[in-house]
């Protein structure tokens, strides 16, 4: 059945259902507040993968669930409390009724001052009443407002990946493509300056007649990219009341200040960190295979079984970034393809471009291919190279890179530091630093 807004069956219906309403607004925070918790460790792992493997259409899409997330559960759980402490103003008022000041048996002054900032305690109710209710609604109006800001970005990364070209100086199409992609990102900051002057001073821009005309198509522009077409009538039902106008602008402030005040944390030394790269004065556990616990440590760069090494050999792993694949087309250019296959690609395809590569030519390129890798690579302990000869491999936690082994049979006991140097061409120099350094014991087992 269809049901007609206008009728007055309906809006009788409506206004049943919001009287009603808040059995069912405590049963939906309840659940939803258990099952953000929940998936809220799930959510900063996928982050944290993403983060470390530098996806960054995945690292935008996980930050801005788990924003989400966070707006959720601060805004429902401020709402159950409201609501909580509503309903024991409710019983209160069944025992007692309204206040009785004359019981209380104040002064003339006080209790002159009571009845104007208290008034009624039916007064109390109704507030906390209103506050309950929009708590509930401008929770999702906020998780709007965030992903409009995340659609802003994307729009300005679309630009940049898509229509800028890093290499000025190609032709006078890419230098056209470049100013063509510079006049669109400047006039997406440009409207997005606008609409947030518009927003803070809640709809000063469309109040004055000769600026409204040239801001109307902006305000088009960004109701497609900001998709605000699909929480417009909760903004413009928020404005249309003061005390919708009010709530609305101050929260915002609110949640950038717990956002700041959340970026804080506790320094207990001036020299010292958990989270610093291995040196000769520091091991991460980040570089121990046997100490990565759990699926939200990861390998930074290399890992070494243990930070006691035992056997005669000493096992190297380092963990495959998208950027080494870089690194090695600029050393031998030959690697590099035509066609680059790296990114998202379906499952659903029956044809790959790499078959229409003979089998003898890709794998005298994947030689070259490790030939290359290790050649831009050096293995030092203590300062002496020893020869490696990385292949491609998976490690117990699922993480492909490459692996190799060291023979330390001649090392004498006691402390080292292994060393990984990796090649890197600027301008017309090579130059080599110091990829990663990890320490260990070595102490043979007799």
């Amino acid at each position: 059945m269809k049901n007609n807004h206008e009728s007055s069956v309906f809006k009788e219906l409506l206004d049943k259902l919001q009287q009603e309403s808040w059995q069912l607004e405590l049963l939906i925070s309840g659940f939803a507040i258990f099952g953000l918790f929940t998936s809220i460790p799930h959510v900063e792992q996928f982050l944290s993968i993403a983060n470390f493997e530098n996806r960054i259409t995945e690292i935008l899409f996980w930050f801005a669930l788990k924003i989400c997330c966070w707006i959720l559960i601060f805004n429902l759980l401020i709402h159950v409390v409201l609501r909580g402490l509503w309903i024991g103003a409710l019983g209160l008022r069944y025992v007692s009724g309204d206040i009785d000041y004359k019981e209380l048996n104040y002064s003339p002054k006080f209790t002159k001052f009571l009845q104007k900032k208290i008034g009624s305690f039916d007064k109390y109710i109704a507030t906390l009443e209103n506050y309950c209710s929009i708590l509930f609604a401008i929770s999702f109006l906020l998780i709007f407002y965030f992903l409009a800001c995340i659609s802003f970005i994307v729009s300005i990364l679309l630009i940049v990946f898509f229509i800028l070209d890093p290499d000025l100086a190609n032709g006078s199409l890419d230098t056209f493509k470049n100013v063509f992609g510079a006049i669109l990102i400047l006039f997406i900051i440009f409207g997005a300056f606008l609409t947030f002057i518009d927003f803070i001073t809640q709809g000063f821009l469309k109040k004055k007649k000769w600026i409204s005309r040239f801001y109307f198509p902006l305000y088009r522009f960004y109701s497609v990219i900001t998709f605000s077409f699909l929480y417009r009538p909760l903004v413009y039902n928020f404005l249309d009341n003061k005390f919708g106008r009010r709530l609305s602008f101050i929260l915002v402030p609110i949640f950038v200040a717990v956002l700041f005040l959340s970026s804080y944390q506790y320094r207990n030394s001036n020299y010292l960190s958990v989270d610093r790269s291995s040196s000769l004065n520091y091991a991460n556990p980040n570089n121990y295979e046997d100490l990565l616990q759990n699926n939200s440590d990861f390998i930074k760069i290399a890992a070494i079984p243990s930070k006691v090494i035992t056997t005669p050999y000493l096992k190297i792993f380092m963990l495959f970034k998208e950027n080494i694949e870089d690194r090695l087309f600029k050393f031998n250019k030959g690697l590099k393809p035509l066609n680059d296959l790296r990114g998202l690609e379906s499952e659903v395809i029956f044809t790959n471009s790499q078959i229409r590569i003979p089998y003898k030519k890709r794998d005298s390129l994947l030689k070259v291919y490790f030939k290359t890798f290790n050649e831009v690579h050096d293995v030092y302990i203590d300062d002496k190279k020893y020869t490696s000869g990385f292949i491609g491999t998976t490690n117990q936690n699922k993480k492909f890179g490459f692996e190799t082994y060291i023979n330390i049979k001649a090392l004498k006991e006691g402390k080292h530091l292994l060393k990984i140097t990796r090649k890197q061409k600027k301008k017309k120099d090579t130059l080599r630093y110091a990829l990663v350094k990890i320490p260990f014991w070595h102490y043979k087992n007799n």
